[in-house]
């Protein structure tokens, strides 16, 4: 038994076998959820494994320095800026030995969905994920530190600071 699909926006009919199916509901089906989701770095076209991890890790490591450096232990001491920027790069750095251990697992190649047509298939082989891999700590090391250095402008600190 094989599930029936929908060409109209790509839903399948689990009636036919309940262990196949991808819930594409109208918004998840949509050209405007489609094109979002195809215009992220996992799934754009044309870039390298490398340049899709490089992209990604910028802007989680970018991400991440906030939260370590305003909500973390050493928030009201005068190194919170440091201890931010020096968890978000051992924050990265650990997903980084996740994602080089998943890789390592020789993962099966991305499949087709209905928000996602054509998945690269450099995300199914180890080159690939190790090649993500190293882009994605090169970039979450420089988001975080690129955090860091504007945290340190005056007019930020000043913020922070109730100088302003």
């Amino acid at each position: 038994m094989t599930a029936k699909t929908s060409t109209a926006i790509g839903i399948v009919d689990a009636t036919v076998d309940p262990q196949v199916g991808h819930l594409a509901t109208p918004i998840s089906g949509s050209a405007v959820a489609r094109t979002y989701i195809q215009n992220l770095p996992a799934y754009r076209e044309g870039l390298s494994p490398f340049s899709r991890g490089l992209e990604i890790g910028v802007a989680h490591g970018f991400w991440f320095y906030g939260p370590f450096t305003l909500l973390g232990p050493l928030r009201d001491s005068s190194i919170a800026a440091e201890a931010g920027v020096i968890s978000a790069v051992a924050f990265v750095f650990i997903l980084t030995v996740a994602m080089s251990i998943y890789g390592i697992t020789s993962p099966d190649a991305p499949i087709a969905t209905g928000t996602n047509p054509a998945p690269p298939e450099e995300l199914g082989t180890r080159e690939g994920w190790s090649t993500l891999a190293s882009g994605f700590l090169i970039g979450g090391a420089s988001g975080a530190f690129f955090a860091f250095l504007i945290n340190q402008t005056p007019i930020i600190t000043d913020f922070f600071t109730g100088a302003l």
